[in-house]
């Protein structure tokens, strides 16, 4: 498949359209050919992904929990992971809600990212892999038992420093327990893989409330940011990675998982500022709920909105949705308790009339909330990268061009680029240059900017 080789952060296919840069950008340097060879590893390693079955979390090596402050169990930090022998790969099984996912009662003091238990698993393609268990803190400030997951690739590091981090924003899944990324890496697998090869470690938070008790706070990004954060420190507390704290560390998703990467960027300067966060990537971010509400609603992707509906009223119970819905509005929020993401293609072309006595998005405490949680007040530090699709039929483009140009205009440094798809395409199109970012970041060379 041939590439279209121009200095720019990311290369499709012919069979692609081609992004289109905003006009005024400033090229830095050109991609060299080790950079090209990246591109290629990423679309071959993706696309090779895609065209098989998606990949399932397998179950768990054994039943036992093992204890985090456990000296057995950790490796020797000067040897590589290569050097770790491998775990057996088990195919095609999730892992199971088990004990696991039940955090103690009472949940014992623990700081952000502090591991309340974890065990390691059969090893996934080229890293090994780990279930744990961590402290964050919700968007009402209280501190939550939060699971996920964490790949340590086989793949050596040959970067300067120690192993770097991207910690993966999962895009949505559901708001039921049996959804959570932690059990089933499914499509966002062929992303994920180029990331390992290139020999960096990934952390994959379940959110708050998907494995673990409570409702999903579904793209609250108060409560999301901090998870995606939290999962960076809880990686770096397991001693059985052999992964190091102060090594460099990106933020990166897409969709629901893009705005949690933006938000994780926003929060960390004053949330975490001990962590050497170099660059965010993310795509199709929900920037503004309110306006990507208004534009889903009577659209194809209306289930996406009933679940941020759910998800706001579980992060802020004062909310009270079930005092706006009618008889439908509760039988289906009742039902769809456990729903996972195809549940959303029922609703296609619903409308919020149809479940609700009175809209609460017009009601002063849901638009205060919603406000709460919209992007763009406290840019990141560090470079951006940001990508949508000029078709975006679930997450509303102008809402995401806004962000751009707030960021730019405080003057952060922002990697922009429009893709000619709907949502879905995107992400896989999105995707190369998403590596490339990453790849420039982690070895502190030049990259494209458009602000």
């Amino acid at each position: 498949m041939p590439l279209v080789n121009r200095p720019h952060a990311s290369h499709l296919s012919s069979a692609v359209p081609k992004p289109v840069p905003e006009p005024g950008s400033k090229p830095v340097s050109k991609p060299g050919r080790r950079s090209v060879q990246l591109r290629w590893t990423a679309v071959v390693a993706a696309l090779t992904v895609l065209a098989l079955p998606a990949v399932a979390v397998p179950a768990a090596a054994a039943s036992d929990l093992s204890d985090p402050s456990a000296p057995s169990a950790a490796p020797d930090p000067s040897s590589s992971a290569s050097d770790v022998p491998d775990v057996p790969v088990v195919p095609n099984q999730a892992v199971p809600l088990d004990d696991f996912y039940t955090p103690p009662t009472p949940l014992p003091d623990g700081a952000d990212g502090e591991v309340v238990r974890w065990r390691e698993e059969p090893r996934q393609l080229s890293a090994r892999n780990y279930l744990v268990m961590y402290h964050s803190t919700n968007a009402t400030g209280q501190d939550i038992p939060v699971t996920g997951r964490v790949l340590v690739p086989t793949t050596p590091w040959r970067g300067e420093g120690p192993r770097p981090i991207v910690s993966v924003a999962s895009g949505t899944r559901g708001v039921g327990d049996t959804c959570a990324p932690s059990r089933w890496l499914d499509y966002e697998r062929p992303f994920i893989e180029p990331m390992l090869l290139a020999g960096w470690a990934v952390a994959v938070t379940d959110y708050e409330g998907l494995g673990t008790p409570g409702g999903h706070t579904y793209v609250v990004g108060q409560s999301e940011g901090r998870t995606v954060i939290d999962v960076v420190r809880a990686a770096t507390n397991l001693p059985a990675t052999g992964l190091q704290a102060g090594g460099k560390v990106a933020f990166s998703g897409y969709s629901q998982g893009g705005g949690g990467a933006m938000w994780a960027g926003e929060l960390q300067p004053e949330y975490a500022p001990e962590l050497d966060l170099v660059g965010v990537a993310a795509g199709g971010v929900p920037a503004d709920l309110g306006e990507v509400a208004e534009g889903l609603d009577g659209q194809v992707g209306f289930g996406f909105l009933l679940f941020a509906a759910y998800g706001l009223d579980a992060a802020y119970p004062e909310l009270d949705l079930g005092s706006y819905l009618n008889e439908r509005g509760r039988e289906t929020y009742e039902r769809e308790q456990d729903a996972c993401v195809e549940a959303t293609i029922a609703h296609a072309f619903q409308n919020i009339g149809m479940f609700t006595s009175t809209d609460p998005l017009q009601s002063p405490q849901w638009r205060a909330r919603l406000d709460e949680n919209r992007l763009g007040a406290n840019p990141p530090d560090v470079p951006i990268r940001l990508f949508h699709g000029t078709l975006d039929e679930i997450v509303a483009p102008g809402q995401a061009r806004t962000l751009r140009d707030e960021y730019c205009a405080a003057g952060a440094e922002v990697q922009w680029e429009w893709h000619l798809g709907e949502h879905v395409s995107t992400m896989v199109t999105g995707a190369p240059g998403v590596i490339a970012f990453l790849d420039r970041r982690f070895k502190d060379r030049p990259f494209l900017v458009h602000c």
